[in-house]
């Protein structure tokens, strides 16, 4: 689960990157931190991805059904 804090952790080593360079540990960190990060988007675009449902506008659907027209 992303969090404030290792989103706030991933931004502190960025600025330090930046502006003193980290140490050998640091850089562990921050491409770990980093690895977590984009792997929780991943599941989380996956998870919708899965989720849409495509509707066939020629198709009728039972809660749908002359109710409404579709455009």
């Amino acid at each position: 689960m992303i969090t404030k804090e290792m989103i706030d952790r991933i931004n502190f080593l960025y600025h330090k990157s930046k502006s003193e360079g980290l140490t050998d540990e640091e850089k562990l960190e921050q491409s770990k931190l980093r690895r977590e990060y984009i792997k929780e988007i991943r599941e989380r675009v996956k998870q919708q991805l899965d989720n849409i449902e495509f509707v066939d506008e020629d198709s009728c659907h039972d809660d749908c059904c002359h109710h409404h027209q579709h455009n």
